[in-house]
């Protein structure tokens, strides 16, 4: 049925996505700001990805056929860019540079947060790959686009619970979960890539 379909586009997004992975990263570039900045990033950051996400949703499938792009391809450049997050994070290095207060939120809530963190390769790959049966039905789509909203609703939550959290366990335990996350994801990044690798030599599982 219809709604066990969208059921499992849901699971699916959200343990790809997992919401709750973002905090280490949110805490990080927060940790200077007050609540109403915490808050401003966190909206900012969910609707950007909203936006990267849905837009996989309509044209990502199609984009990367017409510019000859393998889905390996997207996915090694993913891991890649995955890694240098992890690396900027296990080293302390998630900062971007004071260009007023407006601007400097955005670019905090873009990158990389809202990109690669919560609209990361995966969630991308998996946008193109739930829709690819629904690239002619709109309403397939759009429903599609409605389970993609309540996974994003769930990280909302989750990043503005972060706050109080942030204030509980101060900078330096933000710095700890930081450098511990951000191995997990370096362990991560470095099995997409290798993953995408294998399956393209047709190598055993790792």
């Amino acid at each position: 049925m219809w709604w066990q379909q969208h059921v499992s586009e849901f699971v699916t997004f959200f343990l790809v996505m997992n919401p709750f992975s973002t905090l280490p990263v949110f805490l990080s570039l927060v940790a200077t700001l007050e609540p109403a900045g915490q808050r401003k990033i966190a909206v900012y950051a969910v609707f950007v990805a909203f936006g990267v996400l849905v837009f996989f949703i309509f044209a990502g499938a199609f984009l990367l056929q017409k510019m000859s792009v393998p889905i390996r391809a997207f996915q090694i450049a993913g891991g890649i860019l995955l890694f240098l997050v992890a690396l900027d994070m296990i080293r302390g290095e998630i900062r971007v540079a004071a260009q007023g207060a407006e601007q400097s939120h955005l670019a905090r809530a873009v990158y990389p947060l809202a990109i690669p963190k919560i609209a990361g390769p995966g969630a991308m790959l998996t946008a193109i790959l739930l829709t690819d049966d629904d690239r002619f039905n709109p309403l397939g789509q759009l429903a599609t686009v409605g389970v993609l909203a309540a996974v994003l609703l769930i990280q909302l939550i989750v990043l503005i619970a972060a706050i109080p959290i942030s204030r509980l366990i101060g900078m330096a335990g933000a710095s700890v979960i930081g450098r511990v996350m951000g191995m997990l994801l370096a362990a991560l990044s470095v099995s997409m890539v290798l993953g995408a690798i294998g399956d393209w030599l047709n190598l055993p599982k790792l």
